[in-house]
């Protein structure tokens, strides 16, 4: 390691030589600067999972336009929509269907006597509602009376009660004094606001909500005409709809606005931006500490190098050289262990949470910059010292 830095540096590694020589001290930094990225990684991981946990449904609908209610900031919080703006959009030259869509949410009670909270989508089963096979193959199941599909990403349902459904056997449950029967399943996922998705037909919906009307679906999926352009299409529907209780958007839109809304609006999204901050701030102060401490123990070797003419940059260097080093050891073992608990949280929770290369190179970056922001710090005392009060 000495003799591949001398030959990175040009120079004999003081900063790796200062680390090396005390060890317990470059064990305690390293375990603070991974403990700081594995913090960080892990609020980036929830507030990745909540966008991605925000872009599956809509990823799911086979539409490019959606009209959603003027005061929907994400999938169901807005008003109902009149279901004439369907109507209205079926004239619009360009538009090749429009169908409604509902969306409430419901309790599913396991056996165990625990709650699993389901967005239940209703639909028209004659109409391509879903760009996922699974659904799309059974619609016609979701004809019959009070049928339904499940997601198996539906989080801490057994997968055996999935692999029985697709077997063929129904799974009835009970809910808002109805009966309910679940057909076939599918995979989308769950999020924050949901553990998991139900389809049904926009019947059945109505059924299982009575406070609900076939008038007054949540949005109306648009599907464009073949060749036509998106950007004049939702041009000519915003100027025929009126604004005062409709917004036609595209689909990234619409995730967007849910995502910067679920970000900056909402207490989940806040508090994971600031867990990363803090995260930030955990690692800076734990390098700086570490740093500050060397300085302060080699400071009288430092004095005669400034005594015989050494410039403060050599001590930056020699300094950064020691943050770069920390943030290198430490973001190894951090990624690490961020990609195994990543992995079990998914797995024991159901979240969306993915490890990614930009992530990664985003982590590296961060780090790099944490280390050396605490090496800048910690050498301030340093050019203030006086090499001839220090003897």
């Amino acid at each position: 390691m000495t003799a591949l830095l001398t030959r990175l540096l040009g120079r004999l590694p003081i900063g790796w030589l200062q680390l090396r020589h005390n060890r317990n001290r470059l064990i305690a930094a390293l375990a603070g600067v991974t403990f700081a990225n594995l913090l960080i990684y892990m609020q980036l991981g929830f507030l990745g999972g909540l966008l991605n946990g925000i872009s599956l449904p809509y990823a799911s609908f086979d539409a490019d336009i959606l009209i959603q209610a003027s005061d929907a900031n994400t999938l169901q919080d807005g008003s109902p929509l009149p279901r004439n703006r369907m109507l209205e959009a079926l004239a619009i030259p360009g538009v090749a269907e429009a169908t409604p869509l509902y969306i409430f949410k419901m309790d599913w009670k396991q056996p165990d006597g625990t709650i699993r909270t389901l967005d239940v989508m209703g639909v028209d089963p004659r109409m391509a509602n879903f760009r996922v096979a699974e659904i799309e193959a059974a619609r016609p199941l979701l004809a019959l009376s009070n049928a339904a599909l499940i997601d198996r990403g539906t989080r801490n349902v057994p997968p055996e009660l999935f692999d029985e459904i697709d077997a063929g056997r129904p799974y009835r449950i009970e809910t808002a004094n109805r009966s309910v029967n679940i057909l076939g399943s599918f995979r989308i996922g769950g999020g924050f606001g949901a553990d998991g998705v139900m389809v049904v037909s926009d019947q059945t919906f109505l059924k299982l909500f009575r406070n609900r009307t076939a008038g007054a679906p949540n949005i109306i999926l648009v599907r464009a005409a073949p060749g036509q352009a998106i950007d004049p299409l939702i041009a000519r529907l915003r100027a025929a709809l009126p604004a005062a209780d409709t917004a036609v958007r595209s689909v990234d839109e619409a995730i967007r606005r849910d995502q910067n809304f679920q970000t900056t609006q909402r207490p989940v999204g806040i508090v994971f931006g600031f867990g990363v901050v803090i995260g930030a701030l955990v690692g800076i102060i734990i390098v700086y500490q570490v740093l500050a401490s060397d300085v302060a123990d080699h400071m009288r070797e430092y004095a005669t190098f400034k005594a015989i003419g050494y410039r403060q940059s050599f001590f930056l260097g020699v300094i950064f050289e020691e943050a770069v080093i920390l943030a290198l050891f430490g973001f190894l073992p951090g990624t690490a262990l961020a990609i195994a608990l990543y992995a079990a949280v998914k797995a024991t929770a159901g979240l969306p949470l993915e490890m990614t290369g930009s992530r990664m190179l985003f982590m590296l970056l961060g780090t790099i910059i944490m280390c050396t922001l605490s090496g800048a710090i910690a050498t301030r005392r340093l050019a203030k010292a006086d090499p001839a009060a220090l003897f």
